[in-house]
């Protein structure tokens, strides 16, 4: 392992002091990772993806913006793998993404981004909600298996005995289940069906994917909202989604080792303490592999780190000083606090905000 990498882990073990009102900051002018005042940023920045990161990108549009008078942000959620695709095709000078670049991809980026590429930042860290439409059910808890084979269509309906063994007390009623899952190509898809790989692997037989299993399919919308909203009209629906968009939706505690985990900004960060860096990256790479199977108490394990992606290199010094400002306000103390109090996201730790503006800072014109 690379001291490089050794350094990325301690990044991630310290994500454990995170608490979510702890981590702001309250200068008004950010921290050394994210100041923006007095920024030379000027003109109109494109981005395109990740739709769980909507309520996240809204309050750091109008963040980096009001900080910066002569810059724009213009930012699709389109999914993340739509992100990708833009970014990777040149359309895009940033993407949001749930899913890191695949080793394919970061070839791929050497054609738009230069000899070095592009890399992976983390923005945003949010768990991903198993999230259900059941009046006068509060508090559901569920283990690995019994949510797979939900999703899995092999358990349908609420009442079920495995469903109730583990809710005891409960008045569960005979109601169908309808699952409701992604029909884009979806980092929050390819985030859950990991968890399912490996926190299930006995009854979910499929491999980790953006895209919902082809022989599973069942009610299905576009993006986090699409399924939000068709799981709300739908009575007796499941569905997963980013948990800062499931509003009034009953949520499922999830069982971790021998306890059951309910879902919150700390338990994710606890989660994120277990990830490992990916190998074989560049020393600017900050993309992580979870670890979905931990038996970490208070550890909620289906989470999405979700990235931003830039490349090593931009054509001018405007659209190179526009990003920096941009990337550097997102990881910043800031741009974190912006986030916490407007999707309940995990805020970065300092040593990972530090990493994160070292990567940042590291872009530069091609030559």
């Amino acid at each position: 392992m690379k001291v490089t990498h050794i350094g990325r882990s301690a990044a991630v073990l310290s994500v454990a002091a995170l608490a979510l009102t702890a981590c702001g900051s309250d200068n008004p002018t950010g921290d050394a990772a994210g100041a923006t005042s007095g920024s030379s940023a000027a003109g109109t920045l494109t981005g395109i993806g990740a739709s769980s990161q909507k309520a996240a990108m809204d309050a750091w549009k109008a963040g980096f913006e009001a900080a910066n008078a002569d810059a724009k942000v213009q930012y699709s959620p389109d999914g993340s793998g739509a992100g990708r695709k833009a970014f990777l095709a040149g359309g895009a000078q940033f993407a949001g993404s749930d899913a890191y670049l695949s080793d394919e991809e970061i070839e791929s980026s050497k054609q738009v981004c230069g000899p070095d590429g592009a890399f992976d930042i983390p923005a945003y860290i949010s768990p991903i909600a198993v999230a259900y439409n059941l009046e006068g059910v509060d508090g559901l808890k569920l283990d690995a298996e019994t949510i797979a084979k939900v999703f899995k269509l092999e358990i349908t309906t609420w009442n079920d005995p495995a469903i109730a063994a583990q809710n005891e007390g409960v008045d569960l009623p005979d109601t169908r289940i309808t699952v409701v899952h992604r029909n884009d190509e979806s980092g929050t898809t390819e985030n859950f069906t990991q968890y399912l790989a490996a926190a299930a692997k006995d009854t979910w037989t499929y491999e980790e994917s953006g895209d919902w299993p082809a022989d599973l399919q069942s009610e299905n919308a576009k993006g986090t909202s699409g399924v939000v909203s068709t799981t709300t009209s739908t009575p007796g629906a499941i569905t997963y989604a980013d948990a800062s968009a499931v509003g009034d939706l009953g949520t499922v505690s999830v069982k971790v080792g021998d306890e059951y985990t309910t879902l919150s900004a700390e338990a994710a960060a606890k989660a994120v303490e277990t990830a490992e860096p990916v190998p074989g990256r560049s020393d600017h790479d900050m993309a992580l592999e979870l670890q979905r199977d931990t038996t970490e108490s208070g550890a909620y394990p289906i989470i999405l780190v979700s990235y931003h992606l830039y490349c090593s290199t931009y054509k001018d010094q405007e659209t190179v000083d526009l990003v920096k400002a941009w990337g550097n306000y997102v990881v910043g103390a800031e741009g974190q606090q912006a986030a916490a109090d407007s999707a309940g996201s995990a805020p970065l730790s300092e040593t990972m905000r530090k990493q994160a503006k070292q990567a940042i800072d590291s872009i530069t014109v091609a030559s």
